[in-house]
């Protein structure tokens, strides 16, 4: 049987993967994730500051909580991605560069591996197995793939309303504070 081109897919991915961690290095793409990390945290932890000033621009709750979540975000991801980029840079430029460079290419074939084998979860999910093309299904790649997006599927949770309850929480606990501003709907703050 010959290569198909999901095995040529996952070749190229995992090897581009491997070849841009090893030339970033490992210490620069950790602290690259790092910098994703750090600003989402801060931007949960922080939103809340923002969210007065920016519902002062803007009316819809919904779209002012995520501009606020937005804007905290990238501000933080900025500064914080250039603090990571001077220190992966004196990594690279150190004795052990070759090191981190080698342990990147590692990183970046898991990377790579990581990146298809979700992608084969989202195509399991959509596509059944006997609807999917040819291409796909007879894949030498394709019984790993699907071993292993099988392994996260089960660690995932089996209910996902957990975050649109969530996200209704935190949108249900700015209400009250913003009810006192609201004026037009109720008749007795109408003054008619």
């Amino acid at each position: 049987m010959f290569m198909t081109a999901l095995d040529g897919l996952v070749i190229v991915v995992i090897l581009f993967s491997a070849f841009l961690a090893m030339v970033r290095g490992f210490s620069r793409e950790v602290l690259s994730l790092a910098s994703w990390v750090i600003a989402a945290i801060a931007a949960v932890l922080l939103y809340k500051n923002l969210l007065p000033f920016v519902e002062a621009y803007l009316s819809n709750k919904t779209i002012a909580l995520i501009a606020s979540l937005a804007i905290i975000f990238v501000i933080v991801f900025i500064i914080v991605s250039i603090i990571t980029m001077k220190i992966a840079d004196v990594i690279i430029d150190s004795r052990i560069g070759a090191l981190d460079r080698t342990v990147g290419f590692i990183f970046g074939i898991v990377r790579g591996l990581f990146i298809m084998v979700i992608a084969m979860l989202l195509v399991n999910q959509l596509i059944k197995p006997e609807d999917q093309a040819p291409w796909l299904k007879d894949a030498k790649t394709k019984p790993m793939l699907d071993s292993m997006s099988n392994k996260i599927w089960d660690l995932l949770p089996k209910d996902p309303d957990w975050i649109f309850d969530k996200a209704s929480s935190v949108l249900k606990k700015d209400e009250p504070s913003n009810a006192d501003n609201s004026v037009g709907d109720n008749p007795a703050q109408s003054g008619d």
